[in-house]
């Protein structure tokens, strides 16, 4: 497994062995003491997937601490981006987003720590999006920041005509007005 650290401190790409030969692959997804030994530390608790449609960006989301969650995402079926916003206030990096491309065909995935809203876009027809998290869902803990926010101005790669949200994901705040705990 390649592991790279980005210009963000805590966020985490790793490239996972793969063998492939004509029958198609095998990988190990997760194994907790290899991810240990290079430092993507968590316990996780909670595995989820999703499937959406092209267009579709679910978030920015996250959990106010003490029920905030780290994530390790990968994509099983087709191709999002994947974006992380670091929430962590006395962070040099509070603010900042970065955004990686997940696919089935690269087996990228993504390591978001505790303290980051994150969120993601469909780039094709449908998508498969796996994530495993370190503590468990607490509606009341939930919160999540406006995917058009031009404070954040991120590039979500589809036409804006053709962005589907949720009726909850259209209301959310802008990084100024948001409710954040995270050191």
């Amino acid at each position: 497994m390649k592991i790279e650290k980005t210009h963000i401190p805590g966020l985490v790409i790793i490239q996972p062995q793969v063998f492939a030969d004509d029958r198609g692959f095998f990988m190990e997804s997760y194994n907790e003491n290899r991810y240990f030994e290079n430092e993507v530390l968590p316990h996780f608790v909670q595995d989820n997937i999703s499937k959406s449609c092209y267009g579709t960006v679910r978030g920015l989301h996250y959990q106010l601490a003490p029920f905030a969650q780290s994530k390790l995402v990968q994509v099983i079926e087709g191709k999002v981006l994947d974006v992380a916003v670091d929430l962590r206030i006395k962070s040099p990096t509070f603010g900042q987003s970065f955004s990686i491309e997940l696919s089935a065909k690269n087996k990228t995935q993504f390591f978001i720590p505790q303290g980051f809203a994150h969120g993601f876009s469909v780039l094709s027809e449908t998508a498969i999006f796996m994530y495993k998290c370190d503590n468990y869902y607490n509606r009341e803990a939930e919160r999540g920041l406006a995917y058009n926010d031009t404070q954040l101005n991120i590039d979500w790669k589809i036409p804006q005509d053709k962005i589907i949200i949720s009726q909850k994901d259209g209301i959310l705040p802008t990084l100024r007005e948001a409710e954040y705990n995270f050191v």
